[in-house]
């Protein structure tokens, strides 16, 4: 079987399962970008373009030959003492193929245990670990399909639990108008091995994406749409934060739409730097129960690319307690 009939079949199939997620995932670090420049732009973004195999993490099908034999970096400093940090490595395979490899690391930093009486039996700190391969193919001078499987590992204490999970992604790009569209399937698989007796899911989801350079003008858009697997996105809304304010839920059709898309734009004055900024209204509502500021939902990035050498880091404020930034770094062999 060819690389087009294989893919086109998986995305057939791919398809069916994801209709009939409904229900809570575990595995959610898996949603955390590797790539600041990702990060800077909403979150998720799986129609960007650019020489950089950080970016493969969204997409698969951004892998290719032209990525052959760089090493991506990356480090997160996230949410209370959680450190994300892995190395990406990709290798062309002839003309049009290429795989990579990844290992990435989720720290939380460490927690005091105690047993049932409240006493202190000691100190654990629980992680999240995965190993990726990679594979991308030109179908044609404009289409380009990849896989990504990973294998998972989690420690919590003296738990732990291992998974498998597969990304589909496929890309079109129109250099000649600087568009570019995709389509992107993330996290089938499950669980082989359990924490215990319950059986957590993964959080497979359907994404598409469509990025526009604006002809003359040193800017590009994007417009990410995520959580397809389900419309109802419904989120608290804690109001003021006041003792007689009673929270609400929130439902509509406008904050449905909205908390399933992520927005981004790029300002390029030259090829050699971007400043980019990015709105999550899904973020910014998931902290409305807490001390979200002004910039809650947003995100800001920044990069210098040279031709073997880049480098690339962003920052975010979910809410007041809490400002994460993520570093980058790109090397061609």
């Amino acid at each position: 079987m060819n690389f087009r009939a294989w893919i086109s079949g998986s995305f057939i199939a791919a398809a069916f399962c994801c209709l009939a997620d409904d229900g809570s995932t575990a595995y959610n670090f898996l949603d955390v970008t590797s790539s600041s420049r990702v990060y800077g732009l909403g979150g998720i973004n799986i129609s960007l373009i650019d020489d950089d195999i950080n970016l493969i993490e969204q997409n698969p099908a951004f892998l290719g030959p032209e990525l052959g034999k760089q090493v991506g970096v990356n480090y997160m400093r996230y949410l209370g003492d959680s450190d994300f940090a892995g190395v990406r490595y990709g290798m062309a395979a002839g003309e049009k193929s290429a795989w990579a490899v990844a290992v990435q690391y989720f720290g939380y930093g460490e927690i005091r245990g105690t047993d049932e009486t409240g006493a202190d039996i000691g100190s654990f700190s629980p992680k999240d670990i995965y190993v990726a391969g990679t594979f991308g193919h030109d179908i044609t001078d404009r289409l380009r399909g990849g896989i990504t499987l990973k294998a998972i590992y989690s420690s919590y204490e003296s738990y732990t639990a291992f998974a498998m999970a597969t990304d589909l992604g496929i890309s079109y790009f129109d250099s000649d108008r600087d568009l570019s569209l995709s389509l992107v399937i993330t996290n089938l698989g499950g669980q082989l091995k359990r924490f215990n007796d319950v059986y957590d899911r993964l959080p497979v989801d359907v994404r598409l994406g469509w990025t526009q350079g604006l002809g003359p003008y040193p800017f590009r858009i994007s417009v990410t749409a995520w959580n397809l697997t389900k419309w109802h996105l419904p989120y608290t809304d804690a109001g003021d934060g006041s003792a007689d304010t009673m929270p609400e839920e929130k439902d509509s059709f406008g904050s449905n739409l909205l908390r399933h898309l992520v927005f981004g734009m790029e300002f390029m004055p030259a090829d050699a730097f971007y400043v980019g900024l990015g709105y999550n209204y899904k973020t910014r509502t998931d902290m409305s129960a807490y001390s979200r500021t002004f910039l809650s939902g947003m995100s800001m990035c920044a990069g210098f690319n040279a031709n073997r050498f880049s480098i690339g880091g962003a920052v975010a404020q979910p809410h007041s307690g809490a400002m994460t930034f993520m570093f980058n770094l790109r090397m061609t062999l």
